[in-house]
């Protein structure tokens, strides 16, 4: 016998849908979302933001420390109206005293978005399955969907003169990291041409591969994987990341010293890709290592306007995931239950 819940919050909801990977999501789709990015900073340039997540809560799970996750997140709810609440390995039960599936269904009743920025791919997914609310993958080993919303709202804000999103040519400097994979899911599905140059041993895998060739074929973009870096020359935009990162400290000596000097986004490497050359990066950036501080402090570096449009994207994440699962109250039937409570606490 399956009894009734109990539950006051709307569970099921009609059209439940999660962002764990851009991949899922058509170029329509995302493109709605990057319109109502624009609105919304926008808005939030004459402090006009309508509290669009008034009354609700983000629960955020971490598993990985991140400056820029967090505090987007936090500010982007408190913007809109709402709450985001920070959840580290020492506040919750995830996957060791409770089941991951157990954490998915208990949040659900209590929050009405789930964030999780996660070890592997497999938690966020595993609480994407149980969870009757939208789960936003925060980052993964595999994936880092958010980021990818403000890269290409960040390339949209600085297309060069004459270009649209899908004249773009955009290269990936080093290793296949969650950034290098969703990046190239996402400039392939807008249409660009996209080229991962790094050492062979550290490309795309397979799967990613599979993919960004599904997304050239329907949506008109190009790629390529190379070890040579001059295959960046003529290029708009540079973008890298970190040659390791949690998990791959025992790989560090090896990893730096295949990834340098030749594949760092110094000087010489923006000159390489010409004069109209944008630098990128998703922060935080060994100014030593992947890139210098002079690209990082250029003209042509938008790294700046990337992390502050974390913030923009997260704002849009939250609207977007649950604007259709607001449903406010008549006046008739809140001004009903004001009355009940009001006559029960004056009687008190």
């Amino acid at each position: 016998m399956k009894l009734p819940s109990s539950t006051a919050t709307n569970l099921n909801k009609s059209g439940l849908r999660h962002f764990l990977k851009t991949q899922d999501f058509t170029r329509a789709e995302l493109t709605e979302i990057l319109d109502l990015m624009k609105m919304l900073k926008d808005a939030r340039r004459v402090n006009a933001v309508p509290p669009l997540f008034a009354g609700k809560t983000v629960g955020m799970i971490f598993e990985q420390p991140s400056t820029r996750t967090r505090v987007s997140f936090e500010a982007a709810a408190t913007i809109l109206g709402g709450h985001a609440q920070f959840l580290s390995p020492n506040d919750i039960h995830l996957g060791s005293k409770e089941s991951l599936e157990d954490t998915g269904r208990v949040l659900s009743r209590m929050v009405d978005v789930i964030m999780a920025r996660v070890d592997v791919h497999e938690t966020v997914a595993g609480l994407a399955k149980e969870a009757s609310v939208p789960v936003i993958n925060g980052l993964c080993d595999w994936l880092h969907p958010t980021q990818m919303m403000a890269d290409i709202f960040t390339m949209q804000e600085h297309l060069p003169e004459g270009k649209q999103l899908d004249d773009l040519k955009v290269a990936f400097i080093g290793d296949a990291t969650n950034v290098s994979n969703e990046l190239a899911m996402i400039c392939t599905k807008f249409g660009m041409e996209y080229a991962h140059v790094g050492p062979k041993k550290y490309h795309m895998t397979e799967e990613i591969v599979g993919m960004v060739e599904d997304n050239c074929k329907e949506y008109g973009g190009s790629f390529v994987m190379t070890d040579d870096i001059n295959a960046v020359k003529g290029f708009d935009i540079l973008v890298a990341d970190s040659f390791y990162w949690f998990g791959q400290e025992d790989e560090k000596e090896e990893r730096l010293a295949t990834f340098m000097p030749e594949y760092i986004v110094d000087q010489r490497l923006m000159d390489i890709a010409g004069p109209q050359a944008m630098f990128m990066h998703c922060l935080p950036a060994n100014d030593k290592r992947e890139t210098t501080r002079e690209v990082m402090d250029g003209d042509s570096s938008l790294i700046f306007d990337e992390a502050e449009n974390r913030l923009t994207a997260q704002m849009a994440l939250l609207v977007y995931f649950t604007h259709q699962h607001t449903k406010p109250a008549s006046e008739d039937v809140a001004a009903s239950h004001k009355a009940k409570i009001d006559d029960f606490l004056n009687a008190l």
